[in-house]
């Protein structure tokens, strides 16, 4: 590791955290003026809009799929050229703050999702941006990067700009506590992934290392009471500490394998985020554990396991933490044919800008063998 290799470490110009701060958004809101603003949510948290305690003429658009795509962004950006808002909303998990960002800065910009494609291509942003996660697991509240599925290709284009990084981020707690154990589950291991991958990263950092490890700890210490009682309002904070912290690592260091073979369940099978990540986690953990074998032991202890970096060891229990969570691990229980692990190898291999990141070279064949380990 380079200490003293550059980095360029990019933040919401202002983070509310804690129970009880959601009431800044209508501060915020007041504060600078809007009047015009458009919140992007899923069709739970759209029912409850209100919530925000927005001003003025308050446009909703309420049908953000799980894993959205080109229409569904399609469909955000056609309300947004209606209603020209001043301030964007993004108001539930990942996939709403995602589009959030995309409908905040393309419409009249004389852009397309197409030509923002890529590392900082967005022209800029002309109105407000605030986001509000009511899941733990995505970060996005913290960063700069929208993903949105192609139905054609089968994959998710990524875009990222600083122009995406949001005014206010204001992560209340109080909001995930009606989320199910199994949403809770999964959402909290899609954050350790990211904190996980950070950490075990080839672009590592020590700057990141501080909240890739702790971010961990927090998963391994909250995910499990978090699961078993939902009430819990400490667990409840520490998980959206750590989703936030996964937050902080994808800017600058980004994730791995682990995603880059997560995603083809999504894209292809519609399979929850975080429901792949924790199929493919303990597979990955222990294939990268021979080229980073002690920071794969600091992940086992940060997640309450016996330190190890025998690949048997860790993938043995980073499955018994992820299968003590009551996710389903088997891809042959969670819907996907055997026969389509030759072409989701492919497209898991092509996504360079994640592989390229693994701490150990991982060719077409090592996760085709992954993803048979996995069935």
């Amino acid at each position: 590791m380079d200490i003293a290799a550059p980095i360029d470490l990019i933040r919401p110009q202002e983070i509310a955290f804690g129970a009880g701060t959601l009431s800044r958004v209508a501060r915020f809101a007041a504060e600078r003026g809007y009047r015009r603003p458009l919140v992007v949510a899923d069709a739970f948290n759209a029912s409850r809009v209100d919530l925000l305690g927005l001003p003025g003429e308050v446009a909703v658009f309420g049908s953000v799929k799980p894993e959205p795509d080109i229409p569904n962004l399609e469909a955000a950006l056609a309300l947004a050229e209606e209603v020209r808002p001043d301030l964007v909303v993004g108001f539930g998990g990942g996939s709403a703050m995602d589009l959030a960002k995309l409908v905040a800065v393309l419409p009249g910009s004389g852009q397309s999702l197409r030509d923002v494609v890529g590392p900082e291509k967005v022209a800029g942003r002309q109105t407000g941006l605030v986001q509000v996660p009511t899941t733990a697991g995505t970060g996005s509240e913290a960063g700069t990067r929208s993903l949105v599925t192609d139905p054609d290709a089968q994959a998710k284009l990524a875009v990222q700009s600083r122009h995406m990084l949001a005014d206010l981020s204001v992560i209340d707690p109080d909001l995930t506590m009606t989320v199910p154990a199994a949403v809770t589950a999964a959402t909290g291991v899609d954050a350790m992934a990211h904190c996980v991958e950070a950490f075990t990263s080839r672009k590592s950092h020590p700057t990141i290392d501080l909240y890739a490890l702790e971010g961990t700890r927090l998963v391994g210490r909250y995910l499990p009471r978090a699961v078993a009682d939902g009430s819990d309002r400490e667990a409840r904070a520490g998980l959206a500490l750590a989703s936030l912290y996964g937050g902080f690592c994808l800017g600058p260091v980004n994730t791995t394998a682990g995603h880059a073979v997560a995603y083809p369940l999504g894209t292809r099978h519609h399979i929850a985020h975080g429901l792949a990540c924790a199929a493919i986690f303990p597979h990955t953990l222990a294939f990268n554990a021979p080229a980073v074998p002690e920071r794969t032991k600091l992940v086992l202890e940060a997640l309450g396991a016996p330190a190890s970096a025998d690949e048997a060891a860790v993938r043995e229990h980073a499955t018994r933490f992820c299968a003590d969570l009551g996710l389903e691990l088997r891809l042959s229980r969670i819907g996907l044919p055997e026969g389509d692990l030759e072409e989701m190898a492919s497209e898991a291999h092509a996504i360079r800008r994640l592989l390229d990141n693994n701490p150990r070279d991982m060719s077409r064949a090592d996760i085709l063998a992954l993803y048979r380990a996995a069935y």
